[in-house]
């Protein structure tokens, strides 16, 4: 068990820590296998997860799961939720709260809504979604 909440761990951090990675200067030698790095770089990496994870009880089990179904993505799906990350990233203030609303919206729905709301939007260019997106936070 512990060492499966440790997988989850280093999943979770690499998750969290990638996007901001990608905007640091690149490191001037490859860095080691988990097993292989030092206690002080484990920490380094583990601390800010930690401090999130004692900070937000209440978000524990939502990071938990997470950390759970990252596990099991295929490497296609892992980098598909990593471009979501950065979309997400990149957007404004107020986009990310049109994109909250509508998934919030979303997870609400009945799994037949969704299929129907998934082919909907497959059928719509990324012009088309972003003015469908603000029609929806307009009228809600």
């Amino acid at each position: 068990m512990k060492r499966l909440f440790l997988s989850v761990l280093t999943a979770l951090v690499f998750a969290i820590a990638l996007p901001s990675q990608a905007q640091t200067a690149p490191a001037t030698a490859a860095l080691p296998d988990w097993d292989h790095l030092t206690p002080q770089q484990r920490e380094m990496l583990i601390a800010p997860l930690r401090e999130r994870w004692n900070s937000n009880p209440q978000t524990r089990e939502r990071m938990f799961d997470h950390a759970q179904r990252w596990k099991t993505m295929t490497p296609d799906e892992r980098a598909k939720a990593r471009r979501g990350i950065a979309k997400f990233q990149d957007m404004s203030p107020a986009e990310r709260e049109q994109a909250r609303a509508a998934f919030e919206k979303f997870r609400q729905m009945s799994p037949e809504d969704k299929k129907a709301m998934r082919q909907k939007l497959r059928a719509m260019t990324p012009e088309q979604r972003k003015a469908w997106l603000q029609s929806q936070s307009a009228t809600h």
